[in-house]
């Protein structure tokens, strides 16, 4: 019987490559891959949309009135998981950028499922490809990915966030979506034509079209 962890993982990132600006990362995190091992088998999908959040100068960041028992995480080590339930539903899933000792984190808005998608359909109770991560309500669940990996370090481990395959594409860049302060920051990004994000700029989706 052939070992359902039997497949080919790459090196996660390294920490240096969270330890860089936020929105540098953010961008840089467009089709990287999300991997996690699960008792299920391997959980991949490719990032294809991201958005920034800085420290106390940001309006819409859990770090902008300081360091609480939540946003402390922030400050943290880079390359860490900073997960937190919002809604009293869901889980969502963030990586902390930046130096340590300076607030940071970029949210995956969205992912391309690449492997496991059966696991997936049947966590999240969808046939529809397309809509099995296209959220970060949605991916989280689809990844199996709760509370108990707040913290934990996304360069080694079951849960890691790795290179994958390089392909040209080009980035959008829009305000932040589902906030009500600092909205007007274009710190939101997303692969260009992409089906699997969880909204399009209107005239992106009309170029999409066309």
């Amino acid at each position: 019987m052939k070992d359902k962890f039997q497949t080919v993982l790459e090196e996660p990132l390294s920490k240096s490559f969270y330890a860089r600006d936020t929105k540098l990362v953010a961008m840089n995190l467009l089709g990287k891959v999300l991997v996690h091992q699960t008792d299920d088998g391997v959980i991949k999908g490719r990032i294809v949309e991201t958005e920034a959040y800085y420290g106390p100068g940001d309006p819409a960041s859990h770090a902008f009135r300081g360091k609480t028992k939540r946003s402390a995480i922030m400050w943290g080590e880079p390359g860490t998981a900073y997960v937190y339930f919002t809604y009293g539903m869901h889980y969502i899933l963030n990586v902390v950028t930046e130096e340590e000792g300076k607030a940071g984190a970029v949210l995956i808005r969205a992912l391309e499922p690449i492997q496991g998608i059966e696991v997936m359909r049947k966590r999240r109770g969808v046939n529809n490809v397309i809509k099995l991560c296209n959220g970060p309500a949605k991916l989280t669940q689809a990844f199996g990915i709760n509370g108990r990996y707040n913290g934990a370090d996304l360069t080694s481990g079951k849960l890691i966030i790795e290179e994958g395959d390089e392909k040209k594409f080009d980035i959008v860049s829009t305000g932040r979506i589902g906030i009500k302060k600092g909205r007007e920051e274009k710190l939101r990004f997303y692969i260009r034509g992409c089906e699997f994000v969880s909204k399009k700029e209107e005239k992106d989706a009309k170029r999409d079209k066309n």
